[in-house]
């Protein structure tokens, strides 16, 4: 009974040991760098960085992060692995959000881009509603969402887009057009919300499986 006795709280004590260094080992992290070098450390695609959005993930998960402070930690557990979160910074990020009707400059003459925006302007000021005028004449896939670009922060979109976007003085509801000449994109766009201060969390993910 000895002899088997041994091993199991070797097992015991080895898997208690293995928990309780991946604990105070976050526990330990307080910056972006030191999870970085973390993850180099642990050397597993399913440990990872993941940044979430207030606005953009809703999740039971994400959820449940964005309840706790910065430094904070949460642990998700099964049958097979258990997976340690810790929040290890928060930020307010500005982000923008419109809506658009895209042009294609290569299948379009300057003649028929100006006479489509014209009559699409036309429509939606008698009324049409700008979702159901994108899924008629936008010529990308984000058609499908009815021109919705979603929350985006600075530096995601091409520069004159985003910066006509940002700059612009237009109110809710306006259109106003954008144009990428060396690109031959034009957009009628129409801004949807204000610009806001939207609540992102960087966060460690770390794996850890049972034996």
């Amino acid at each position: 009974m000895r002899k088997l006795l041994f091993p199991l709280l070797f097992c015991y004590s080895v898997l208690l040991y293995s928990q309780e260094s991946i604990t105070s080992q976050l526990d330990s992290i307080t910056s972006t760098v030191q999870a970085e070098e973390l993850l180099l450390s642990l050397n597993s695609k399913e440990n990872k960085f993941i940044t979430f959005n207030k606005e953009k993930h809703k999740t039971s998960l994400a959820k449940k992060l964005f309840s706790k402070s910065s430094g904070g930690s949460l642990v998700v557990e099964n049958d097979v692995e258990k997976v340690h979160y810790k929040i290890v910074e928060t930020s307010y990020i500005t982000h923008y959000r419109v809506s658009y009707i895209y042009l294609d400059g290569k299948k379009l003459s300057h003649s028929e881009i100006d006479g489509l925006r014209q009559n699409i302007m036309s429509q939606y000021k008698d009324g049409v509603p700008f979702e159901y005028l994108a899924k008629k004449y936008s010529m990308d896939g984000n058609a499908k969402r009815g021109g919705d670009l979603g929350w985006f922060s600075k530096g995601k979109m091409h520069p004159i887009f985003e910066d006509t976007i940002i700059n612009n003085s237009a109110n809710v509801n306006d259109l106003y057009m954008v144009n990428i000449e060396d690109r031959q994109w034009y957009y009628v766009v129409l801004k949807t919300f204000e610009p806001m201060n939207i609540k992102e969390i960087k966060v460690l993910k770390v794996v850890e499986h049972k034996s």
